[in-house]
Formats: C-alpha cells, sequence, structure tokens
C-alpha cells in the first residue's frame, strides 16, 4: 500500500478489473447480429448481462443493430421503472481536499478555488431554502480532508434530517464522501442514511495512476475500489458507483462499471443500488486533453447499454449535461435525476443566476429551477417522484431485490411517486405546473385496476389535497 494501511481493507479485498481482459473484450470484430439479439433478449427477460455479453454490446457499430440497441434501452426503462422520474439535490459541505486529481477544480494545488467549508447553521440555512423549494431527497457532497471525518458526515445528516419548514422535510439523505473504513462507514450508518456513493472515476490502472497522483490518499487504486465492499461489511447495503466519462475509453469504462456491479453481487448479493456516468466539464483551473472526449452519440449509447446490463440498478443522470440531451435521454433508461441543483459553496442562499466557477467544482449544464424541470417532466408524461418508503421501510439491499426483480415493486413506487408529486404540487409548484400535474395524476390513477390498492391511493391522494396531510406511503 502507498497510502494507506493494508488493515484498512476488507476481509476479502481484490482487484477484480484485468485491464488486458477487458481491451481484449473491446478488441473483436464488429458481432454478428444473431448474437447481438440474442443478448437484448436477455436483458428484455429482465437477466443481468455478463462483462462478455456487454461488450458485444458496445463492439456493436452497425447503425440499424445500434437503433435496436436503443430501442430495447426504452423499452426496458418501461417495463422495469414505468414512467417515475426520481428527483434529488446536490448539497455541497465543504471543498477542502487533500487529492490532487488533475480533473477537479477542488484539488488541493488549485490555488484559484474559494475554499469553504459550511458550519452547522450553514447547513441549516440550505437545507430550508431547498424544502421552501420542494426537495425531499439531498445528497451530501465532501470533499477529501480530515476535518470531513465519519463524526462530522453524521453530524451533518442528522442537522438535514432536523429541519422542517411548513410541509418541507428531507427524508433522505445520500452521502458522496471519501472511502472510510468499516468503523467509519458503521458510524456514518447510524445517521440513518440513504445511498453512500462513490466512484472510481476511471476503472483503467495506468489512467487512474495519471490523474491520481500516487502521494494522495486517493492515488490508492485498491483501497478505493474496495471501499463500497467496506461499505458492506459496515451494513450499507445500499451503495452507488460511478465512473467519469472523457478520462478513457468509454467502453472500458463501461466494462469496469459493470465489473463492479457484478463483483458486488457476488460477494454480497445484492449491486449497486446506482449507477452515475458523469462527464468531464469545464472546471475553473482544470486543462484536460480531449482525447477521450465522449460525443453526444456515444453517450447515448453507453447510456443504453448500461441500462440493458443491469435491468434493476438505478442510472443517475447529472446537471452536468444540458436540458435538451438531459430529456432525450430519459427514455433511455436513466431513473433518477437533480434538478434546480447549485453546487457553489453556500449557493442556494447566496448564488445569483450566474454560475461562479471559483466557487464549484465544474461548470453546470443545466441551471433550471425544480419547478421547470417538474413542469418539464409533466409536460413530457413522467411522474417525478420524491419517494423514500423503500428506505424507511427497510426495502433496500436484498430485500429491495425481493421486490424488484419480480416486478412488485411497482405497487409501491406509482402510488408513492403520485402521493409525492401531489405534494409537491399543493405546496410548491407554479400554476402552470399544478394543473398539468393535476391532469397527469388523474390520467395515472385511471390506469391503475379497480380495487383496494386504487382505492386507498385515491383516498390518501384526497388527504393530501384537501386535509393537508403529508408522508402517506405505502
Amino acid at each position: 500500500m502507498s497510502s494507506v494501511c493494508a488493515s484498512s481493507l476488507s476481509p476479502g479485498a481484490v482487484d477484480f478489473i484485468n485491464d488486458g481482459r477487458l481491451e481484449a473484450l473491446l478488441a473483436p470484430a464488429p458481432p454478428d447480429a444473431a448474437r447481438v439479439r440474442d443478448i437484448i433478449a436477455k436483458s428484455l427477460a429482465k437477466t443481468a448481462l455478463s462483462v462478455e455479453e456487454t461488450a458485444v454490446l458496445l463492439n456493436c457499430t452497425d447503425p440499424a443493430l445500434c437503433e435496436e440497441i436503443l430501442a430495447a434501452a426504452r423499452q426496458l426503462k418501461r417495463d422495469v421503472y414505468g414512467n417515475r422520474i426520481v428527483l434529488f439535490a446536490p448539497l455541497y459541505v465543504g471543498n477542502d481536499c487533500v487529492n490532487d486529481c488533475l480533473y477537479c477544480a477542488f484539488r488541493r494545488s488549485n490555488r484559484t478555488e474559494i475554499r469553504r467549508s459550511l458550519d452547522q447553521d450553514e447547513i441549516r440555512r440550505q437545507v430550508e431554502v431547498l424544502e421552501q423549494r420542494g426537495h425531499k431527497r439531498l445528497i451530501l457532497v465532501f470533499g477529501e480532508h480530515p476535518r470531513y471525518n465519519a463524526d462530522f458526515i453524521h453530524e451533518c445528516v442528522q442537522t438535514v434530517y432536523a429541519v422542517k419548514v411548513g410541509h418541507g422535510e428531507i427524508r433522505r439523505v445520500n452521502i458522496n464522501a471519501a472511502p472510510q473504513d468499516v468503523d467509519g462507514f458503521r458510524r456514518i450508518k447510524e445517521a440513518r442514511i440513504g445511498t453512500f456513493q462513490i466512484f472510481q472515476e476511471t476503472y483503467h490502472h495506468a489512467t487512474y495512476a495519471e490523474v491520481h497522483p500516487r502521494h494522495t490518499r486517493k492515488g490508492d487504486y485498491l483501497y478505493r475500489l474496495d471501499a463500497l465492499s467496506r461499505a458492506q461489511e459496515a451494513g450499507i447495503d445500499d451503495v452507488g458507483i460511478g465512473a467519469l466519462f472523457g478520462l478513457y475509453d468509454w467502453r472500458f469504462e463501461v466494462l469496469g462499471l459493470v465489473s463492479h456491479a457484478l463483483h458486488l453481487q457476488e460477494c454480497y448479493g445484492v449491486g449497486p443500488h446506482t449507477i452515475s456516468f458523469p462527464r468531464v466539464r469545464p472546471a475553473a483551473g482544470v486543462h484536460l486533453s480531449d482525447r477521450h472526449f465522449v460525443g453526444d452519440a456515444d453517450f447515448k449509447r453507453l447510456v443504453a447499454i448500461l441500462r440493458l446490463a443491469v435491468p434493476y440498478t438505478g442510472l443517475i443522470l447529472t446537471a452536468r449535461e444540458p436540458p435538451a440531451l438531459r430529456r432525450e435521454l430519459l427514455s433511455f433508461g436513466v431513473s433518477q435525476i437533480d434538478a434546480g441543483t447549485r453546487i457553489e459553496l453556500g449557493g442556494y442562499t447566496e448564488a445569483g443566476d450566474a454560475q461562479c466557477m471559483e466557487r464549484e467544482q465544474f461548470e453546470l449544464g443545466d441551471v433550471r429551477t425544480l419547478d421547470e424541470v417538474m413542469g418539464e417532466l409533466i409536460t413530457d408524461g413522467y411522474i417525478p417522484s420524491f419517494c423514500t418508503a423503500c428506505y424507511r421501510l427497510g426495502r433496500t439491499g436484498e430485500h429491495f431485490m425481493e421486490f424488484a426483480i419480480p416486478g412488485f415493486i411497482k405497487r409501491f413506487c406509482t402510488p408513492n411517486a403520485l402521493t409525492t408529486a401531489l405534494e409537491y404540487l399543493v405546496d410548491y409548484a407554479s400554476p402552470q405546473t399544478r394543473a398539468a400535474g393535476e391532469k397527469l395524476i388523474a390520467a395515472e390513477v385511471a390506469k391503475l385496476e379497480d380495487g383496494p390498492l386504487k382505492t386507498e391511493l385515491l383516498d390518501r391522494l384526497r388527504r393530501i389535497r384537501d386535509r393537508g396531510e403529508r408522508d402517506l406511503y405505502f
């Protein structure tokens, strides 16, 4: 170990990424059409793909077959997730960092970045504004620094949950922070977090070493790769993985993500709850080669292929991307997006309309308000969801998969999406968004089969609308 004691690793820590093997899988000539269609059929049967099968889809370059892949992703998205889109907001807590990642404005050698760590009162004020805009789900984002330790993260989560403004409350707090040892993960779990998210950034060893200097904590590839295994050992069974696209060949990174998902599934009985796939964006003081830039056409392909490879894993599309592209990509398998996003430290109370690059990690592509995003989703026929029921009822990890794989989760997700959407419409929406949303809810309820579930849902919608009751979940 160059920077981390080997005893910090999980008992079964192993570097399961074999660069040579993955590169070899991407070398063959374009695959036979019948093989591609067999793999698509397997995915549409809601069966996860192997690394080798995913590589076949990545090697496909025939335009007609690529369109079949996109069409299959659309169908699988409808079959598994219906027309729901979950919404959240990021809240950056601190940008002090001991790392020196070449792609990140927070890196310690970047002298142009304005450093700041929010105290608990400042966090509280940020959350008050987010609640007043209608948010129910947050992800707290931390740089990697000794002050952002497990106790501090625990305290931040408790602060967020304690804030209540009118009908507003944050019901789920996810975390994006530095890897912890098992004891650190246990301490954070005690705060009742949702997902703990750690991006490997790049799975390619040589590229990882190039962009993460060895003398930094993040320079230890295996310590980071093993991090979510340690989270599982600590009892956190809801984890998220991700790669930063644009550092290396996007096809290799897709295979890395699928390999990671399969590793977690094999070792712990449940894969990642979410996968993120952000593209490199401009950032203050960052000057990267565009050698591995991922164009929009390839970006659509990678989202579709991820959807087919991991049918039951949530796919997160962030506000790094511009509105038009985000709108298009929703149909290819995306299940979660952020909205009304500001990533400056203190940005929800202090920032104006313009982005301040010296106060944020990267440039955003979508700075629309939550209400604007909600209105567009509703116009396009999506049900915006702030549901957190599964996490608070313990339907996570293996328990979540028990519900999700047979499709029973739809009995919970659609009703809960509708009740949380109505909460937003009644409490926070503009008149235009509320009118459109009420029509959508009526149409969605009409689709449900008559029976006890529909009757109970109608009753809960009435209680939300007429009696001011909230948080009525299935």
